[in-house]
């Protein structure tokens, strides 16, 4: 996946001219500039600049023009990446019930996955795990101390997001908590690459985007909730954990 999008990303520069154009500038060039020059989005032409960045495709200076490397981008042509990964397995759901013996987890999703998950990756000894079928946009969300949405927001528009959220912080009993487990960029953008690539992809696919822990922290304060933290795991995915009062 990851080397596809690498793939996708060096192409679509190409395609549209975006080295070109930075090569032949007297200045250095805004995003705002670059996507009127080349007839795209700024939101895209922002993620599209970050991603060939992270590549190192590009070098970013406040005060120096941005200049290509074309040995790194060759390397990139010659390498390929080849990455798996499978969902709706229930893994989070039973290493939860793993580390807290004392709680019990219920996975809300479509109907379809949920019935995939039951039928495919739980057996019916494991009496702490439950199944909820819904739309968590329509349909009542059941009570909970802890709600863990992992890789929801990234989905979704901003208000879509505070929509849900909402949604969660009523249906919350005090004193509990949301976790988000997304894929966080540095509040400067300037990584990481996989969350880059990730975002990216999102524009295409969703209707969403990768997110800073700030702007995630934005979305939590609007629908209500507090005392907000996050940590970056070192891996894909990171965390932001927010309660209620």
């Amino acid at each position: 996946m990851e080397g596809f999008l690498i793939s996708k990303v060096v192409f679509s520069s190409c395609e549209l001219g975006v080295f070109d154009l930075l090569l032949g500038a007297e200045r250095p060039l805004s995003a705002e500039e670059i996507s009127q020059a080349v007839g795209t989005s700024v939101d895209g032409t922002e993620r599209l600049l970050a991603a060939c960045a992270g590549l190192q495709l590009l070098n970013i200076h406040q005060d120096e023009r941005a200049g290509t490397s074309m040995k790194r981008l060759l390397e990139l042509m010659q390498k390929t990446c080849f990455k798996l990964s499978t969902g709706c397995s229930g893994a989070l759901a039973k290493q939860c019930t793993s580390a807290y013996p004392e709680c019990t987890v219920t996975i809300f999703d479509l109907p379809k996955v949920v019935r995939t998950s039951r039928e495919n990756f739980f057996s019916e000894a494991n009496r702490r795990i439950g199944f909820y079928e819904g739309d968590f946009f329509k349909d009542p969300l059941p009570g909970a101390d802890l709600y863990i949405l992992a890789r929801i927001l990234h989905d979704w528009t901003d208000q879509r997001c505070i929509e849900l959220l909402q949604r969660v912080h009523q249906a919350c009993r005090p004193g509990g908590s949301v976790l988000l487990v997304e894929a966080l960029l540095y509040e400067d953008g300037s990584g990481p690459l996989t969350a880059q690539l990730y975002s990216l992809n999102m524009l295409v696919q969703t209707e969403g985007r990768e997110r800073s822990a700030a702007q995630y922290a934005a979305l939590l304060t609007a629908a209500g909730f507090t005392s907000i933290q996050h940590r970056f795991t070192g891996k894909i995915y990171d965390a932001v954990l927010a309660r209620k009062e």
